[in-house]
């Protein structure tokens, strides 16, 4: 996530506003008004769909995915001061990854305003360590809850498939590669980039990849009405990857603040691209002869 963290604007909001913003652009070429009523519509059931469980019982105990959860907890608690000031902008003033900083794009004494009486103020101070840490950083309460989920949903059977050591390998670069496609779509931007989201994006990319027809459930929210559904792997990942790239497009034409789609893509790819190099034979031997054979797609 990015942007200013003053702007409690909820993850659900963004993405609808983004996905309405593309459908519109495309679609207003043929049908202006149908088609920006119809994307507002789509952008409504995208925004509320949400995976709770999978059908993927575990071999190993997940650590390294209870760590990480924790470190988020930890740093959100007792850095971020649970969101309030002044522990929140000075976080990330000096914690978050600002692309603009990192490559020397934006001139020293750069004013970036955080709160109503809150600024920070860019240059003079090392910043090569913020793709690391910002990766730890949130924006808020649902920010944080919603990427430690994701993580405890598809990260313990990644880290399943490669055990404890290579798994913290493996976030980490996924963190990294998430960065660097986010920092090299806007390399001058002096917007503050923060969240786990994109290592998320790493894991779950690698969960397509290692068990594409394990059922996931999700939580579906219309309106009022809520039920649930199961569905392949590939379907979720897939359609979640998909709405990434549909609300990274608008992003290309102008900067602003919002979700940072481009690491959450980045993220994704890296972790399917590098899964096999990552995962360990054995263990995935083991880990698949767990799951019932009844429940796979």
């Amino acid at each position: 996530m990015q942007g200013d963290p003053a702007a409690r604007t909820t993850p659900e909001a963004l993405y609808r506003k983004r996905y309405t913003e593309f459908f519109c652009l495309f679609g207003s070429v043929w049908d202006p008004i149908p088609s920006c009523v119809l994307a507002h519509v789509v952008a409504v059931y995208i925004a509320g769909m949400f995976p709770y469980k999978d059908d993927n019982p575990t071999v190993i105990t997940p650590f390294v995915t209870f760590g990480i959860i924790g470190a988020n907890i930890l740093i959100w608690v007792f850095i971020q001061g649970l969101g309030a000031e002044p522990g929140m902008s000075r976080s990330v003033c000096e914690l978050a990854l600002i692309p603009g900083e990192l490559l020397d794009r934006v001139p020293p004494g750069t004013q970036i305003p955080l709160g109503p009486r809150t600024v920070c103020v860019l240059g003079g101070s090392q910043t090569w360590f913020t793709p690391i840490t910002s990766m730890f950083l949130h924006g808020g309460w649902f920010h944080l809850i919603g990427n430690m989920w994701f993580l405890w949903v598809f990260g313990n059977n990644v880290e399943d498939s490669m055990g404890h050591v290579r798994f913290v390998v493996f976030y980490l670069l996924c963190g990294l590669a998430a960065a660097a496609l986010q920092v090299a779509t806007s390399p001058s931007s002096a917007i503050p980039m923060l969240g786990a989201s994109g290592a998320i994006g790493g894991v779950m990319g690698a969960y397509i990849v290692l068990y594409p027809k394990v059922r996931v459930h999700m939580l579906i929210f219309l309106g009022f009405f809520v039920t649930t559904i199961a569905v392949p792997a590939y379907l979720m990942l897939g359609y979640w990857f998909l709405i990434q790239l549909l609300g990274g497009i608008p992003s290309l034409a102008r900067e602003g603040g919002g979700v940072a789609f481009w690491a959450h893509v980045g993220g994704f790819v890296a972790g399917a691209a590098v899964i096999k190099l990552f995962r360990n034979p054995e263990l995935i031997a083991q880990h698949t002869h767990q799951i019932p054979p009844y429940r796979r797609w």
